[in-house]
């Protein structure tokens, strides 16, 4: 990980900032040292780059196992570049996803790191902001970290599904808001209810920087319908 953030610093730095512009703001909110929970929304490939692109510290995100078991030279490069850009695999071993997802990253927060969390749960299928699921407020309740609101702004217009390299003329940011208190509900992360209420409002501070639509419905279950595949049942904690 250390290696690709420090290559991202000095020479690819340089260049997005020379050929997109980056527009950020807010990286005061974001603590220069201790562990803190970065929840976004996630509208692009690009997000992986962006995102990170104005902190002095390094964002680690939970990530699929299978990013790192693939044989053959695909296989390593895949390894290396998701390892490069701070994702960490998910060790489903005698557990759900969900519960396993939840261990990752209580361990990476008591490394004292930053953990970015997708709540969405995969990239929006269009520039709309979806309905988060609850395994983020379990994961701000247990470990009782600052919970950073952050939202990716214009990465979709920049680097769309389907698109391999980022476009130029747009100009991306990022927009990083005050931390969340959530204090008032340590103690009940079982509780179905409060989660909820957390989710929802985490996904709100999120729209109120990136002043996306939101929609109520969780993005897997629309992008779905849009392949036309039948969507399976959604895991609120995943």
């Amino acid at each position: 990980m250390l290696w690709f953030w420090i290559l991202l610093r000095i020479v690819l730095s340089p260049i997005m900032y020379i050929g997109w512009r980056p527009q950020n703001s807010g990286m005061r909110n974001v603590p220069k040292k201790g562990p803190a929970l970065l929840v976004s929304n996630h509208l692009s490939f690009a997000d992986h780059f962006f995102g990170p692109l104005p902190l002095m510290r390094p964002i680690f995100f939970i990530g699929k196992g299978e990013y790192f078991t693939g044989k053959g030279i695909k296989g390593l490069i895949s390894k290396g570049f998701f390892t490069g850009v701070g994702v960490v695999p998910v060790d489903r071993t005698g557990g759900s996803a969900a519960e396993a997802a939840l261990e990752t990253g209580l361990r990476i927060l008591r490394e004292g790191k930053l953990l970015g969390i997708y709540p969405e749960g995969t990239r929006a299928p269009d520039n709309r902001l979806y309905r988060g699921k609850t395994g983020v407020a379990r994961l701000a309740l247990k470990s009782r970290v600052p919970v950073i609101p952050m939202a990716m702004i214009n990465t979709f217009e920049l680097m769309p599904p389907g698109k391999p390299v980022p476009r130029l003329g747009v100009r991306p940011g990022v927009r990083f808001g005050a931390p969340l208190d959530f204090s008032r509900y340590y103690g009940r992360e079982e509780d179905r209810e409060v989660l909820r209420k957390i989710t929802d409002e985490i996904m709100e501070a999120i729209r109120e920087l990136s002043g996306q639509e939101y929609v109520d419905r969780y993005a897997a279950e629309v992008k779905a319908e849009m392949s036309g595949r039948t969507a399976r049942p959604v895991d609120e904690d995943e």
